[in-house]
């Protein structure tokens, strides 16, 4: 029987990674960005509240998964070894029960929303719990991870539209691109222990284009917000806020073009800047 002490409730808040927001801030913009496009403005409340709520369980669910996956791994690595799962402070089993648990929530939030997007969630959920095995196998789990993080654009639209028009689509792949930029970012910082323990990584495949990599991946996302703003006819607000992204990419070059962990990991967490000001210029333009 566990025990619910303080100590063990402050670890379950370290596995699900309640003290580090930038992961709920990375996947809770896209869903925004979806929302506000599909509303033409701000959504309905209710559908709002259960979309935010689904992001913080989901990702929260996800980080219990990604422990699990790999807590053998995790001891090998620096910044990794003390994790409550990876010491001991917490069974598999607590965490394999806390991520079904929040997951199963997350779920019957949905269920005032429709059918529709309850099928979609179950999707979302699979992509969610299954990318932390993917860095076995796949050599670019950042993309997949990227699709997991944006599956919440359509459900957005199906939500308040019913249906998924191509400029939803095309965000998708932008934000598919955007987190492919962003979390090779972050295996940047990792890199040397990933390649010790033969992890596959964007950062790792990319090689020595790894910079490269991440510029094309960051241009390719902003030209296809072009693309939509274009086609959708947004105005100067909008504009105003894609150039300002811009900025913001051409700023993470500067911190990643040599290669230096701690900037690395200082340029991932500046992304948060790049989803928010593109979710303001989505705000202004629908005002």
């Amino acid at each position: 029987m566990v025990v619910l002490t303080k100590a063990r409730l402050r670890d379950y808040y370290l596995l699900l990674r309640l003290d580090k927001p930038i992961g709920i801030l990375l996947l809770m913009w896209p869903t925004l960005w979806g929302l506000w496009m599909a509303a033409e403005g701000l959504p309905p409340p209710h559908v709002l509240l259960i979309f935010v709520a689904g992001v913080v369980l989901m990702r929260s669910a996800g980080c219990a998964i990604n422990d699990y996956a790999d807590r053998d791994i995790d001891l090998h690595v620096e910044r990794t070894r003390n994790r409550p799962l990876t010491s001991g402070r917490i069974t598999d089993k607590e965490a394999l029960w806390l991520a079904a648990a929040l997951a199963i929530v997350a779920l019957l939030i949905t269920l005032p929303l429709g059918w529709s997007v309850i099928l979609m969630s179950i999707p979302a959920a699979f992509l969610a719990g299954s990318y932390p095995f993917t860095k076995r196998f796949f050599p670019m789990p950042q993309a997949y991870l990227g699709i997991a993080f944006g599956f919440s654009i359509p459900m957005a639209f199906v939500a308040v539209q019913g249906s998924v028009p191509l400029h939803a689509w095309l965000v998708f792949l932008a934000n598919v691109s955007w987190t492919v930029a962003y979390d090779t970012e972050y295996a940047l910082v990792d890199k040397p222990d990933d390649l010790k323990l033969n992890i596959k990584t964007s950062a790792i495949t990319l090689g020595k284009y790894d910079v490269a990599g991440i510029v094309m991946c960051y241009a390719v996302s902003l030209l296809i917000w072009a693309w939509v703003a274009s086609s959708q006819a947004y105005g100067p607000f909008f504009w105003l806020a894609w150039v300002c992204a811009v900025g913001i990419a051409v700023y993470h070059f500067t911190l990643i073009r040599n290669r230096d962990r701690a900037r690395c990991f200082k340029a991932f967490l500046h992304n948060n800047w790049l989803g928010a000001v593109l979710f303001a210029g989505l705000v202004l333009e629908f005002l």
